[in-house]
């Protein structure tokens, strides 16, 4: 990853903060555009940090996806991670819902790429979308999530097939429940050492993002730990 320039979506969360970090520990520039003020992660040297930027709205990701090429000169790499969850059940819950889901896991994703892909075609670049396990089998009150974490594998599928001939490679990650502050919380009586490091689930989007990974197109990988 030498060089190459890495925008993370969601990175002032705790997933995206890992992938950023694992990035520049592996010589890469990264950008880091989300809705949070941007003096809320310290500047670097070969981190750009862009706040107040809606990921759903796609002149405002264009804008910062330009200003990323600006600074670093090209994009080889973009990392959807930005997202959220929310349970409740159909039967109990708001349909207000379905919406936010869909917005925060799909819709930040479709944009983000849909920015990045004039870049990414220049360069024969690498997107990695982060799914989640319960895309493929959802529990109780994670119908929401589930669908809109559904859609990022469709979503994924399709791209890996629209960009093949360009070059440019898109693959999936699965995680199981990630091991954070606020799943911490909320689980307090779990088996925390059974969960997903951030740390590892960086890993792989690394390699999924790098050269080593140049055959590798329209998989979804899962990234179980021990749950």
């Amino acid at each position: 990853m030498r060089d190459k320039v890495v925008i993370v979506t969601g990175g002032f969360g705790v997933l995206g903060r890992a992938v950023a970090e694992a990035a520049l520990a592996a010589g890469a520039f990264v950008a880091i555009p989300g809705r949070e003020p941007a003096e809320k992660i310290p500047a670097r040297d070969r981190l750009l940090v862009l706040g107040g930027v809606d990921l759903t709205d796609f002149s405002a990701s264009k804008q910062a996806f330009a200003a990323a090429a600006a600074r670093f000169g090209k994009i080889d790499g973009l990392a959807n991670v930005a997202g959220g969850f929310r349970w409740q059940t159909l039967g109990d819950g708001d349909l207000s819902g379905w919406t936010e889901q869909f917005a925060m896991n799909l819709l930040t994703a479709a944009t983000a790429t849909k920015a990045a892909l004039p870049y990414l075609r220049a360069s024969q670049g690498a997107i990695v979308n982060v799914a989640s396990a319960p895309a493929k089998k959802a529990g109780a009150g994670m119908g929401a999530y589930a669908a809109s974490k559904a859609g990022v594998l469709r979503l994924t599928e399709s791209l890996a097939e629209e960009e093949k001939n360009a070059g440019v490679r898109v693959n999936a990650v699965l995680p199981t429940i990630i091991d954070t502050p606020r799943n911490r919380a909320d689980m307090p009586k779990a088996d925390f050492s059974r969960w997903v490091k951030p740390e590892d689930i960086a890993k792989t989007i690394l390699f999924l993002l790098s050269s080593d990974a140049t055959a590798i197109t329209g998989a979804e990988i899962l990234i179980a730990g021990r749950t």
